[in-house]
């Protein structure tokens, strides 16, 4: 975090409160300063103890916000933050080197998903046996010696 003393290197124009930062992304102020504590986003504090921040703000939260939609911790929100630069909007540039670090990850997540939406209706090879098709598809539940969990889901193909 910036001492006050280093708030003098940005006019007052170019900072934003705590409030206005809340306002412009829709999270809450105490939601705000918690990424702040977790080190996702830096306040410069005014010499009256209040906390200002940079319009670049606005984008680094609004990109948090989305990442937490599509499931990421925030150590692996922090790991893409680190490639932006701070103290400066980020260019479309910096937008596209980001992007390419989640794009693999995305692209595992789709076929996960869609993997487990064509198998909802079958044996999912989780070795229950509860259902009639599991006779077929996981005969004296074979999946077992394939490790715990659905076998099936997590890649694992039964051997017919």
């Amino acid at each position: 975090m910036l001492r006050s003393s280093d708030s003098s290197k940005y006019s007052p124009e170019h900072l934003l409160t705590i409030g206005a930062v809340a306002e412009r992304t829709g999270m809450a102020v105490s939601a705000i300063r918690f990424y702040e504590e977790q080190g996702l986003v830096e306040a410069i504090r005014a010499k009256s103890g209040h906390r200002r921040f940079r319009r670049s703000t606005i984008r680094r939260l609004s990109f948090i916000r989305v990442c937490q939609t599509l499931g990421y911790t925030l150590g692996e929100i922090r790991d893409q933050l680190d490639h932006l630069p701070e103290g400066r909007t980020p260019t479309e540039a910096d937008w596209s080197a980001m992007a390419e670090g989640f794009r693999g990850e995305i692209d595992e997540r789709i076929q996960g998903l869609e993997a487990l939406r064509d198998r909802l209706e079958g044996c999912i090879g989780c070795g229950c046996l509860s259902l009639e098709l599991c006779a077929i598809l996981n005969t004296e539940d074979v999946a077992v010696n394939l490790g715990s969990g659905p076998r099936w889901l997590l890649g694992d193909t039964p051997e017919i």
